[in-house]
């Protein structure tokens, strides 16, 4: 029998009661004994989902795959865990590029006002993970002279739309001073490299919130609409 769809897409925020969080650091030694991962949920700080990792194959789907960033400082570790649905008190998407501008170093403005222009021009909206958004989610230091700047996109299922924009996404991320990675991304939170789709490979690789498999760019466009 087919699985049904995660209810929390891929690459979206949760936040969990405090109490389900101390009974996972109760039944996980080795997490609690990180200081910043035994009160992490206890300070108000969300969790990712990911994909489901072969950890998850004998799992149910009361239990949601999640993972945990460590600021750069303290190892860049992540966290890998699962949590019951039931532990989930809020979910919400990664925060858009344009509330994120505060938080980010002075020399990348130029940049990133240019990919939310980008944007708005061809109606696509862009949100943000990895470390500018952890680090404004949390306050805690994650950013680094080379650290990326990593984009969510959601675009119209236009592909004539869509490779304009790739094109103009590949000459802005020339001229910015650090990286622009990121994926675009379907309404289920299955995304693909935007740098895959522009280079024109003959199969690009498709992250799904339980598989990652090879597809066609065509099969990718296909499957947005």
């Amino acid at each position: 029998m087919t699985r049904a769809s995660p209810p929390y897409p891929r690459q979206s925020l949760v936040w969990v009661r405090p109490d389900a969080w101390r009974a996972l650091m109760a039944s996980r030694p080795d997490l609690a004994a990180l200081p910043r991962v035994a009160t992490w949920a206890l300070q108000g700080h969300p969790l990712i989902v990911r994909r489901e990792g072969n950890e998850q194959a004998q799992g149910t789907d009361d239990r949601v795959p999640l993972g945990l960033p460590l600021p750069p400082a303290e190892g860049g570790q992540r966290i890998f865990l699962h949590m019951p649905r039931t532990a989930i008190v809020t979910q919400g998407p990664c925060p858009l590029l344009r509330d994120l501008l505060d938080a980010a170093p002075t020399a990348w403005l130029p940049s990133l006002r240019n990919v939310l222009d980008c944007a708005q021009a061809h109606a696509a909206q862009v949100r943000v993970f990895g470390s500018l958004a952890w680090q404004h989610l949390t306050g805690l230091p994650y950013l680094s002279p080379h650290s990326d700047v990593d984009l969510l996109w959601r675009l119209p299922s236009n592909v004539e739309r869509i490779r304009p924009w790739l094109d103009e996404l590949a000459m802005l991320d020339a001229a910015a001073p650090m990286r622009l990675d990121g994926e675009l991304l379907r309404a289920d939170g299955a995304g693909v490299n935007w740098r895959e789709l522009h280079g024109g490979a003959a199969t690009v690789l498709l992250k799904a919130p339980r598989e990652a498999r090879l597809l066609t760019p065509i099969e990718f466009f296909r499957s947005l609409t």
